[in-house]
């Protein structure tokens, strides 16, 4: 019991996160704003206790649209990304139930690397 005590804590305290992307041309991709360099996708997953009241790792929108995703679109030498989609699992009124003990959340973006 000890051993898978400390095998969650050392998940949760990890997180997952993952950004994908695919470099296209500027030509076959249409972008708003400039000439598309990639195609970005970023997810995250996070963990919460007691109907998402205390974050044990935090998984929202402002991780996955700022620091993954721009992030990885700046690394690739775009300016700017043209925002395509982006979600959460909400987490307030009727939704909190579903966090329970335990809860999982989820978030993910994505869009075009633009230059």
């Amino acid at each position: 019991m000890k051993k898978a005590f400390l095998a969650l804590s050392l998940a949760a305290a990890v997180g997952c996160t993952s950004v994908e992307s695919a470099t296209v041309a500027g030509n076959e991709v249409v972008a708003n704003g400039g000439e598309a360099v990639a195609v970005i996708q970023a997810n995250s997953i996070g963990i919460t206790l007691i109907f998402h009241i205390i974050d044990i790792v935090t998984s929202d929108l402002d991780q996955v649209v700022n620091k993954l995703l721009v992030a990885e679109a700046k690394a690739m030498g775009a300016s700017k990304v043209d925002l395509k989609g982006a979600g959460t699992t909400p987490r307030h009124g009727i939704f909190a139930l579903a966090g329970n003990i335990i809860g999982v959340t989820n978030s993910s973006a994505m869009g075009i690397a633009v230059k």
